[in-house]
């Protein structure tokens, strides 16, 4: 229960952050947003890894040669495959035109994780239950409803490169998943943001150009997404995983994000849901409860007639 309301807070503050997403594009290129959040996020974090080691009375660095090891190498793996996905995921965003609803196809194919997750997850010959199956399909149904309830008459080129960043979502979840117990989570988050944002830093400045008045036009969303939607939602994310271990199930609560994109854009952007939205949102919500079952519903009733 720990770890499930963890990843879905998470997926509460990158829901929204797809709206500040979008209020960046036209201002800033990709490399500059996501070096500019990861770097945000990883000074936002190390005051915090001091204040909860003068509170539980230890030392920052504790770890022994294996444990640091361990840090390390999920550390610099993670921030690779977050680079990789929040990166083309920007790069993406910005190649849709104007007139698509980039919000809901971006937030759709993204969450699309929740079918890579298990894949990659079969390929190191983890079993699934088939209750979590049956979610990962009424999720992505859900998404689809969500997300495209006024139809999907085209494929834009920015579909297809925001479906590549799902993959590396997909694979940032898995590494979490195989270190998370081994490691602090808020180290982890650190390396795993220094990492990102360094290189998205050593690429902006060899293909972009960001002036200071077009950073300073959107600090607003620069600072959402580096404090609120990398530094605590990837942090709660790792430590929630800690809880959970169930790559599979994690991604569906934490696909959930696509709803919470849809309630930003309504609050924020005044984008109305239709009822064909809700109940999109409804089908992902019975999804996540059918994944949390520990099995088959079916031979569950019939134990209890029994």
């Amino acid at each position: 229960l720990k770890g499930a309301i963890m990843l879905l807070t998470a997926s509460v503050v990158w829901g929204f952050a797809f709206v500040f997403q979008n209020k960046t594009i036209g201002y800033l290129d990709a490399f500059t947003v996501n070096a500019l959040r990861c770097l945000i996020a990883a000074t936002f974090l190390v005051p915090v890894l001091l204040i909860k080691a003068k509170i539980k009375k230890e030392k920052v660095i504790k770890e022994n040669k294996a444990q640091k090891k361990d840090l390390l190498i999920a550390g610099v793996l993670c921030g690779l495959f977050l680079c990789l996905a929040m990166n083309i995921q920007q790069f993406g965003m910005i190649l849709y035109p104007s007139d698509a609803a980039v919000s809901g196809r971006s937030g759709f194919i993204t969450a699309l994780y929740v079918v890579f997750v298990p894949i990659i997850s079969l390929i190191f010959k983890q079993r699934l239950r088939i209750t979590v199956i049956i979610s990962v399909i009424l999720a992505t149904l859900g998404m689809f409803l969500l997300c495209f309830s006024k139809g999907f008459d085209k494929v834009y080129i920015g579909d297809l490169i925001v479906l590549i960043s799902a993959l590396g979502f997909a694979l940032q979840i898995i590494v979490i998943d195989r270190y998370s117990d081994r490691v602090d989570g808020v180290k982890l988050s650190i390396i795993e943001f220094l990492i990102c944002g360094f290189i998205s830093l050593i690429l902006m400045f060899i293909f972009e150009k960001p002036s200071y008045e077009s950073i300073s036009k959107v600090m607003v969303p620069i600072l959402y997404l580096g404090i609120v939607s990398t530094g605590v939602g990837y942090t709660l994310q790792i430590i929630g995983q800690q809880y959970s271990k169930n790559p599979t199930l994690d991604s569906i609560i934490m696909s959930f994000e696509a709803v919470f994109a849809a309630i930003g854009g309504h609050l924020i952007l005044s984008q109305h849901l239709s009822f064909i939205e809700i109940i999109g949102c409804i089908v992902m919500l019975v999804s996540i409860i059918i994944g949390q079952l520990n099995e088959n519903p079916l031979i569950y009733l019939r134990k209890q007639k029994q």
